[in-house]
């Protein structure tokens, strides 16, 4: 059945009402991408210099207790060693993938009626190749030819037949199959399933940054900078803190190597800072 224009506009409103849905959804997504990344950039800024010189006294503090214990066992005595306590980098913050271009609307006149009845088509193929209605000679015997071919794709209701031989003959396409408005419904139909799926991918890829730990940081530091707290300030300072205590922890296992019982004793006390495990 033919769509009528009521309902081509009808669907094409229900189209635009998804599109501009999209456009928020998509506008809400960038906007907390765009919020994520300059939090990131801000947090980096304060703390970034911070975290790797912590990062870069952590790994000289694992390869000084490493040589540690295996001096050590080599006396005889068991120590454990804890493993480098790296900082994790950051997760990337992915932009939307590509959205799929909606494909372009039929052009062509439309028709309000429906695809004509299998006896209409008969009739109008009638009226094109009876032999009755063609001059004598060869044009004739190609008649009567095609019209036992209509005569047959009537009797054994062969709709599909009967239009591929008036559309050769030249009929017009509205006329034979109700003209291009069911493309057009198939276009709505298949531009509806396209927004459908984007909006989909949108929210799933807001659930993703939302999820992000640095999301939920983001919301902390930023409520706390609402009260009036300096939060990025008391981060860098208990950071300045951990370094001293690296530092002087550093310090302490470079020089106890010389007596094992200072030595070991010093590996489990790092070993309990570490993992929060006491040894017996």
């Amino acid at each position: 059945m033919a769509i009528t224009r009521h309902e081509l506009s009808r669907r094409r409103e229900q189209l635009q009402d998804l599109q501009r849905y999209l456009a928020v959804l998509e506008a809400d997504h960038d906007g907390s991408r765009a919020k994520l990344l300059g939090f990131r950039q801000r947090y980096l800024e304060a703390l970034g210099p911070l975290m790797r010189e912590l990062d870069e006294i952590d790994a000289q503090l694992h390869q000084a207790t490493a040589l540690l214990s295996e001096a050590l066992k080599r006396q005889g005595v068991d120590a454990p060693v804890s493993a480098s306590q790296r900082a994790k980098p950051w997760p990337d913050v992915p932009a939307l993938p590509d959205a799929t271009p909606l494909p372009p609307e039929p052009t062509g006149p439309l028709t309000d009626l429906p695809p004509p009845s299998l006896k209409t088509l008969y009739r109008r193929a009638a009226m094109r190749f009876h032999p009755d209605l063609a001059p004598s000679g060869p044009e004739r015997e190609v008649c009567e030819q095609r019209m036992m071919i209509v005569n047959e794709a009537y009797a054994s209701s062969d709709r599909h037949r009967l239009e591929s031989l008036l559309l050769a003959a030249g009929e017009l396409p509205e006329k034979v199959i109700g003209g291009p408005a069911d493309a057009v419904r198939a276009w709505l139909g298949l531009c509806e399933h396209l927004v459908q799926g984007r909006i989909r991918i949108v929210r799933a890829q807001t659930a993703v940054l939302q999820n992000l730990q640095m999301h939920q940081l983001r919301v902390a530091i930023e409520r706390a900078e609402a009260g009036g707290m300096k939060p990025l300030d008391i981060m860098a300072t208990r950071l300045r803190t951990q370094i001293a205590e690296r530092r002087q922890e550093l310090y302490i296992g470079e020089r106890v190597g010389s007596d094992a019982s200072l030595a070991a004793d010093f590996l489990r006390k790092r070993y309990q800072r570490l993992t929060g495990l006491g040894l017996q």
